[in-house]
């Protein structure tokens, strides 16, 4: 593959037939592609370019093919970074996903399982509260699914419920929680987790609320509680809760969880650490 000696290669030329700006190289063309790549911000490109270049030239590779591949292989680390972006942008705090998922051990029917782990409620911005007693799967769940959502493409957000109660401390002094809030919901798939363990302060309240109200019809909320949601009242006032469940379950798949904790089960039996030898 030597450097083109074409009036193509001398200079491009534009529809009209005038001659535009691109000249042939004036010293090492591979160097000058690699120079290229670092202007025009083609990581990939560039960590490929000196490997693929010689390849090309004894595979005798149409040059189209190696445009094709460079390009292909560009596209494959932005996606890759992205995602990685999109991971660490998420917050989730175990990084349990649905290959750690065990779907014949949850009390969770495998029809729903599938109709969750397919995201198409997220697409119709849809609800999901995943509701039972602890250590029965339900933060497990609620990560994979949206560790699954990051890898489709999407944007997600993780909280506990006191994580609201400090944005709304965080925004309270200049008043600005609802630009945070619009924030947020930009976000296609906001998780709250562990709703019920512990007293609900009035600031994780407020600010469940306000994100349940800005996310209503617009976002898809995913939470996790020991509490059914219809007994939100026990832990934050009555008025707040019923606005909240109200907007919450409208568009809301409800799935309850049941039976004895996993990792109860797991400690009992020996196999929630590694034998000592």
């Amino acid at each position: 593959m030597s450097a083109p000696t074409t009036g193509a290669a001398r200079g491009s030329r534009s529809p009209g037939g005038a001659t535009g700006s691109v000249t042939a190289a004036s010293g090492d063309p591979l160097a000058e592609a690699v120079e290229l790549t670092r202007r025009l911000k083609l990581p990939h490109i560039r960590r490929h370019l000196l490997e693929l270049v010689p390849t090309a030239r004894a595979q005798r590779w149409d040059h189209a093919e190696l445009v094709r591949v460079l390009l292909a292989e560009e596209a494959a680390g932005r996606d890759a970074t992205n995602l990685r972006t999109r991971r660490a942008r998420a917050g989730f705090p175990a990084g349990k996903t649905l290959h750690d998922w065990d779907p014949s051990a949850s009390c969770i029917p495998r029809p729903i399982q599938d109709a969750l782990t397919s995201l198409e409620w997220v697409g119709r911005r849809e609800n999901v509260c995943i509701c039972g007693p602890s250590g029965t799967g339900k933060s497990h769940f609620c990560e994979a699914l949206g560790q699954a959502a990051v890898e489709a493409g999407m944007t997600v957000a993780w909280f506990t419920i006191e994580d609201l109660g400090a944005l709304v401390r965080r925004h309270r002094a200049d008043d600005s929680i609802t630009r945070a809030l619009a924030r947020l919901i930009r976000t296609d798939l906001i998780i709250i987790d562990d709703i019920g363990l512990l007293p609900v302060s009035p600031d994780a309240a407020e600010g469940f609320y306000r994100l349940v109200d800005a996310a209503y019809e617009r976002r898809s909320l995913a939470v996790s509680s020991n509490l059914h949601p219809s007994g939100f009242d026990e832990i934050m006032p009555k008025t707040l809760a019923t606005a909240t469940v109200d907007r919450l379950l409208h568009h809301a798949h409800i799935v309850v969880t049941e039976g004895d904790s996993y990792r109860l089960a797991q400690a009992t039996s020996g196999k929630g650490v590694t034998a000592l030898t």
